[in-house]
C-alpha cells in the first residue's frame, strides 16, 4: 500500500487512528523541519498489548506493572507508533505539536517538540527492530517528505541526537544504514 499525507488534515492515510489529549498548537510561524525517531516498550523490553496506546491516551492504569507506578501520570505523545508487526498508529496531527522529545537541543535550536514529527518504534535500544518496521517505517517516512520538503535526510534524527544526557533511543540495535537504504528503495517505488 502507498502512503500519503492528507495535508489539510495533517493525517497519515492508512495508519489506525487513535487521538491522543497530550498535544498542543505549534508556536506561530513553526514549520515542521525535523523528525525524530524513538523506541518504546511497555513494560520495558515487553512488546504487544495496549499499554503504549494507554500512555499516550492518559489511561495507563498504574496498577497493571510495578513500572507504570513511576509513570502513568505522565502526559506523553507521539505523532506515530510503529509496532513490531509494522501497524502504524497515528495519535497527533501532523500540523499539531506532539510532546515526544521533551528537552531537546537540534543544531543550537532548542524545544524540538516546536518543528518536529515524532515517530515512536516498538522496540527496546538492545532488542532488534523487526523487518516489517523498517519496511513500514520507509515508507512512513517517502511519504511525510513529499509533504514536508524540509525533512531531508540530514534532518532525521534519534530521541539520543537531541536528548543525548537524557535519552539514548532508538538505541544501537536501531540500524540506521537499513533504514536509509529502505528508505531510497521506498522513495524511488
Amino acid at each position: 500500500m502507498t502512503l500519503r499525507i492528507d495535508t489539510s488534515r495533517g493525517i497519515l492515510i492508512g495508519a489506525r487512528q487513535v487521538t491522543s489529549p497530550n498535544f498542543d498548537a505549534r508556536p506561530e510561524g513553526s514549520a515542521i523541519e525535523l523528525l525524530v525517531i524513538h523506541g518504546i516498550s511497555l513494560p520495558p523490553g515487553e512488546f504487544g498489548g495496549p499499554y503504549i496506546e494507554d500512555l499516550f491516551t492518559n489511561r495507563l492504569n498504574p496498577d497493571t506493572h510495578p513500572f507504570f507506578r513511576a509513570i502513568y501520570q505522565t502526559r506523553v505523545s507521539a505523532h506515530l507508533l510503529i509496532r513490531r508487526d509494522g501497524e502504524v498508529v497515528q495519535f497527533v496531527p501532523f500540523h499539531a505539536r506532539a510532546w515526544h522529545a521533551g528537552a531537546s537541543n537540534f543544531c543550537g535550536r532548542e524545544r524540538c517538540n516546536d518543528f518536529s514529527i515524532g515517530i515512536e518504534l516498538e522496540g527496546a535500544d538492545d532488542i532488534p527492530y523487526s523487518d516489517a518496521q523498517y519496511h513500514a517505517l520507509g515508507e512512513v517516512v517517502a511519504a511525510l517528505q513529499s509533504a514536508y520538503p524540509a525533512l531531508t535526510r540530514e534532518r532525521i534524527v534519534g530521541h539520543c541526537d537531541i536528548a543525548p544526557q537524557r535519552k539514548t533511543d532508538p538505541g544501537p540495535a536501531f540500524e540506521w544504514g537499513r533504514f536509509f537504504s529502505g528508505l531510497d528503495t521506498s522513495r524511488s517505488a
